[in-house]
Formats: C-alpha cells, sequence, structure tokens
C-alpha cells in the first residue's frame, strides 16, 4: 500500500514531536544531570556544560522544525514539476557561517580561562597535601605526619608489606600514615592531590568534586581543589587498567580539620 506524501510528513512531525516529549519527560523524571557538586571549582565546570548543552539543545530543535517546515512547504503536488533548485545566497551563508563560529570560539575562549584556572594555578601555601598511588587494583593513600613532609620512595623496595616502596631509612618517612581506598579531606581548606601510579595508567576520579587526573608510572601528577560538602563520595578509576578494573574503587570522606587530626592520630597509633 503506497504511503500518501501528506501522510509521510505527518508521521515525520509525529515522531519527531513524540521524541522531544519523550526527551524532556525523560530529563524531568528521572534527572540524568550531575552528581551533587562537592568542589568550588566545579560551579565553572557544571555551568560551562549547562550553557553548551542549552546552546546545542536548540539549534537541534531549530533545525528539526526547519527540516519539517522544508517537507511540507516544498513536498510535491504530484504533477510532474521539477524540484525548486536553490542555488546560493552569500548573506545568509556568511550568516550561518559567523553565528556558530562566534559561539564557538566564545565557548573555547571561556573554557580555557577556566581550564587555565583550574589546572595552571599555582596550589595555595597552606593546602593539604595527600598522595595517591595506584596500583592494580586499589589506591594507595598516603597522608604526611606531624612533619608535614613524606619520606623518599624507592621502586625497589616495593613489597606485599611495602606497597608504595616507603624508604624507612628516611626520617620524614617514620611518621607517614597509609591506608588503602581511603581519601579524607578537610572541608572548606584548599587540598593538593599528588598523583602516581606503580604499574600501569590509572586515572583518579572524583565525580563529586569534578576532578579527574591520569596517574602515570615514573611522574607525579597533580590536582588542587577546595572541598565544600561534607560526607561520603566515590573514588574510582577512570582509565581501563586491566581486568580488575571493575573493582578499583575507595572513597572520599570530606570532614573538619580537627576531625581529621583526630582519624589521623587514630591511624598512626594502629601503624
Amino acid at each position: 500500500m503506497k504511503i500518501s506524501g501528506r501522510l509521510d510528513g505527518l508521521l515525520f512531525v509525529g515522531f519527531f514531536v513524540v521524541g522531544l516529549i519523550v526527551c524532556i519527560w525523560y530529563l524531568l523524571r528521572y534527572d540524568p544531570g550531575f552528581l551533587p557538586l562537592a568542589s568550588e571549582h566545579g560551579r565553572f565546570i557544571d555551568n560551562l556544560f549547562i550553557a553548551t548543552l542549552i546552546i546545542t539543545g536548540i539549534v537541534f530543535v531549530l533545525t528539526q522544525l526547519l527540516l519539517v517546515y522544508f517537507t511540507f512547504r516544498y513536498k510535491s503536488k504530484g504533477n510532474g514539476e521539477k524540484a525548486y533548485w536553490y542555488p546560493d545566497n552569500k548573506k545568509l551563508e556568511i550568516i550561518w557561517t559567523i553565528v556558530p563560529a562566534v559561539i564557538i570560539v566564545t565557548l573555547i575562549v571561556v573554557g580555557q580561562v577556566g581550564w587555565g584556572k583550574i589546572f595552571h594555578t599555582d596550589p595555595p601555601e597552606n593546602a593539604y597535601v595527600v598522595e595517591i598511588v595506584g596500583e592494580q587494583f586499589a589506591w594507595n593513600v598516603r597522608y604526611p605526619g606531624e612533619d608535614g613532609e613524606f619520606g623518599r620512595t624507592n621502586p625497589e623496595l616495593i613489597s606485599r608489606a611495602n606497597p608504595i616502596g616507603l624508604d624507612t631509612a628516611d626520617p620524614a618517612s617514620e611518621d607517614d600514615i597509609l591506608v588503602l581506598n581511603e581519601l579524607r579531606l578537610p572541608l572548606d581548606q584548599p587540598v593538593l592531590l599528588k598523583i602516581r601510579s606503580k604499574d600501569v595508567i590509572h586515572s583518579v576520579f572524583l565525580p563529586n568534586f569534578r576532578v579527574k587526573m591520569d596517574a602515570v608510572p615514573g611522574m607525579t601528577t597533580t590536582f588542587s581543589f577546595t572541598p565544600t560538602k561534607e560526607g561520603e563520595f566515590d573514588l574510582v578509576c577512570a582509565e581501563l587498567c586491566g581486568l580488575g578494573h571493575y573493582r578499583m574503587r575507595g572513597y572520599v570522606v570530606v570532614q573538619p580539620m580537627d576531625e581529621l587530626e583526630e582519624w589521623l592520630i587514630e591511624q598512626r597509633e594502629m601503624q
């Protein structure tokens, strides 16, 4: 059975409208948005992402509406006439080239400025420093002791009892605190993460803090941010690092500094 051009167009419009309604309903019903924000710099990342989503969403809807309009406006009338051929329009082409270019360049420039503030700004001198060492398939988290300094490490000293190769001959290593899959951070204070790997490339991912940084063997990467929400959050690996990647998961606890110091004292006594 041959479907008429009018019915074909109506079906197209119907699919478009239904699809749009389903998308809006899904966004409102299930809120597939961001995890609750828990860092200072994350607001900028979220706002830029939302702005990009809104702009691209508007462009998508407008182009689809134009497609529906052109489908009906220039459909065949069945009398054998030739299709209308629109050669060119330099003014229109300039407009639809310049406008998207300006929007894209604006987003890029804003993103670059924000990126620079997040990644290329020196952390405050009073930043709380924590080291994370990734391995297949766990996170070794090291806190400096009362001296505020990390002891030396040596890959040749790595063993089951010494997972990061801590050099006990270094006096600064005597009070270092090492825990597994547990990252504790002070509330409302700048934090500096020093990130390393002892085997393959891992990626420290703290979704609530909008933090993601690779852990690369043979080098130390860093990420500085300020936790702004108290509670417990996820610490996962965002790099496919082997068969056990799926279980390389820890947790982050953000708490007031006095509570964190009490916890560190308990850990020091246990070690």
